[in-house]
């Protein structure tokens, strides 16, 4: 997942909207949002590659999903885990906050940088792993936005994004509104581009909320509704194929269990 908008209401009946665009390279097997057959009670996308996912919920009531960090100075090794598995470890473990203390202790150096956002409905905790940074926080009530950078760092496509959040809901027009943001594949004029290390074309390239491309490009796009109320997670998914061509759209309605 490469950008993440989301509104975040502990309390309320929606305690979490989100919309968000998973830009991947096109050759990279996946599988699209549904229920995973070994694991029945995810319900998510899958990366068939590595095995983890993007983004994903647990039917007991967890939310979980992860975008990668970039920066070409952070070293890796090259036996780390894969950062999908981190969204299924963090639906399935016992403890979510003790999980994620013990990642943030020091276990979240083992992989490559990456933003994690998990939660229960009640408490949402985003965990950013950066070049010299292992940090957690809880994320406090309001609108936020997520790419490759950390929680609600200015970049443009991620402020688009989140003013498409507040402006569907508050013309009561979700998500069609946030997602009509996350289709705009307009790019950033350079002078409000990020410097993240990489050349000019590519920050041009990947500047855009939905990216266009033959090799790499936005491949899903992705919306969820955490209904208190009805004790449900309604989430939406379109597929994208090279030259941004919609190859699928889908829709689950998880009723959770406690």
């Amino acid at each position: 997942m490469c950008l993440i908008a989301f509104d975040y209401r502990p309390g309320g009946r929606f305690p979490l909207r989100l919309v968000a665009n998973r830009d991947e390279f096109y050759q990279r097997p996946s599988a699209p949002l549904g229920p995973w057959p070994e694991a029945p009670d995810i319900v998510g996308g899958r990366d068939l590659e590595a095995g983890g996912s993007w983004l994903a919920v647990h039917r007991r009531g967890r939310f979980a999903a992860v975008t990668n960090v970039r920066d070409p100075e952070l070293k890796v090794s090259v036996d780390a885990p894969s950062r999908g598995q981190l969204v299924r470890e963090a639906l399935e473990c016992p403890d979510l906050t003790g999980w994620l203390k013990g990642l943030a202790d020091g276990d979240g150096w083992r992989y490559a940088g990456f933003n994690l956002l998990a939660g229960d409905g009640e408490r949402l905790w985003h965990l950013h792993r950066g070049r010299d940074r292992l940090v957690l926080g809880e994320v406090p009530p309001g609108t936020h936005g997520l790419s490759n950078a950390g929680l609600n760092t200015p970049w443009p496509k991620l402020i688009k994004a989140r003013q498409g959040v507040i402006e569907a809901l508050r013309r009561s027009r979700w998500p069609d509104d946030a997602l009509a943001v996350l289709a705009d594949a307009g790019r950033a004029d350079d002078d409000q581009l990020p410097d993240t290390g990489i050349s000019l074309e590519l920050e041009r390239l990947l500047s855009a909320p939905f990216i266009v491309g033959e090799q790499y490009g936005t491949r899903a796009m992705s919306w969820l509704e955490w209904d208190a109320e009805r004790a449900a997670i309604r989430l939406g998914e379109r597929c994208f194929g090279p030259g941004g061509i919609l190859a699928g759209e889908s829709e689950e309605r998880v009723a959770l269990v406690r």
